[in-house]
């Protein structure tokens, strides 16, 4: 059974993560930013991924190492999507599967 707190952790989350994504939205909806601003929102989704996974960069197990590679490998390849896709299910079934 699953623990009502962590459900509405989840929930919570996902609410403050809806939030702060419209929130943008609703603030910036009637200005025009310049190209240096632009620039800055559009390099934000690739710093957090990167800021999520740096972590693994020191990590000591070898599943997180190997699921880095993967990773890494395909944000080569794929859309930023894709990739994030690729690195939780790596990470989740090497570290299934290694320990």
């Amino acid at each position: 059974m699953i623990d009502p707190m962590t459900v509405l952790a989840i929930l919570a989350m996902a609410g403050v993560t809806y939030l702060t994504r419209i929130g943008g939205y609703v603030v910036l909806r009637n200005r025009m930013l310049s190209t240096r601003a632009t620039a800055v929102m559009e390099a934000a989704p690739g710093c957090v991924l990167i800021s999520v996974i740096a972590p693994d960069f020191v990590s000591k197990n070898p599943a997180d190492l190997a699921a880095l590679a993967i990773t890494v490998l395909a944000a080569t390849r794929l859309s930023m999507l894709p990739t994030v896709v690729v690195g939780v299910a790596s990470a989740g079934v090497l570290r299934w599967l290694m320990g």
